[in-house]
């Protein structure tokens, strides 16, 4: 009778049991930590199974997409000076009435919406055909076409946008099933108007 088969298995476990340990600890460093003396435990971001950001992911890029700050520097609006945002607010506030009284009583075509804001003493934007601005601050237009099915669609409404100074504007929308007038700074691109969507 031989002892020797007991000490294989015994043997077996302790070299599986130094080999996952030193697999398992494989790629970890741990300095000691100069305030308690003991080794310190590696954080999760530098774990590299962990999950992190994309590296082509801009900081504040909305979804995530790279370039996302880039491809939709367009949609943002300008920055406006405090003194200019107070003007435009006050503008908002002589406006907002009436858009809201034209949608209670379903008037938002841009005829009507426009003869009520002339009333305000508003006179209407005049530009060339290359862009230059002429005169006058309010722009009173259709609905922006939207893609339906399979072509676009203008939309009953009207969009309205105030140049209250370089850096101010008031924009607002009236439509059937509702209407808004707000604050902004102008775009890049369309002014007081908020720009479509690219894509």
């Amino acid at each position: 009778m031989s002892t020797s088969k007991p000490v294989r298995p015994l043997r077996l476990v302790i070299v599986t049991l130094a080999v996952v340990a030193a697999v398992g600890g494989c790629g970890d460093l741990h300095a000691q930590d100069s305030r308690t003396g003991a080794a310190s435990s590696p954080s999760v971001a530098s774990s590299p199974s962990a999950p992190g950001a994309s590296p082509y992911v801009e900081p504040g890029a909305g979804d995530g997409a790279p370039h996302y700050n880039e491809n939709n520097a367009y949609r943002r609006e300008g920055d406006m000076a405090p003194a200019h945002a107070k003007d435009a607010e006050r503008e908002a506030a002589r406006i907002r009435p009436v858009i809201e009284r034209l949608w209670k009583q379903r008037k938002w075509d841009p005829a009507t919406v426009r003869t009520a804001l002339l009333r305000l003493g508003y006179e209407e934007e005049r530009v060339t055909q290359d862009g230059k601005r002429l005169g006058g601050t309010l722009t009173v237009t259709t609905m922006s076409p939207r893609w339906k099915d399979d072509g676009y669609v203008t939309p009953e409404g009207t969009r309205v946008a105030l140049r209250v100074h370089a850096d101010a504007c008031v924009s607002g929308f009236a439509q059937k099933s509702n209407f808004e007038v707000r604050v902004n700074g102008p775009y890049p691109e369309t002014g007081c108007f908020e720009p479509p969507y690219g894509h």
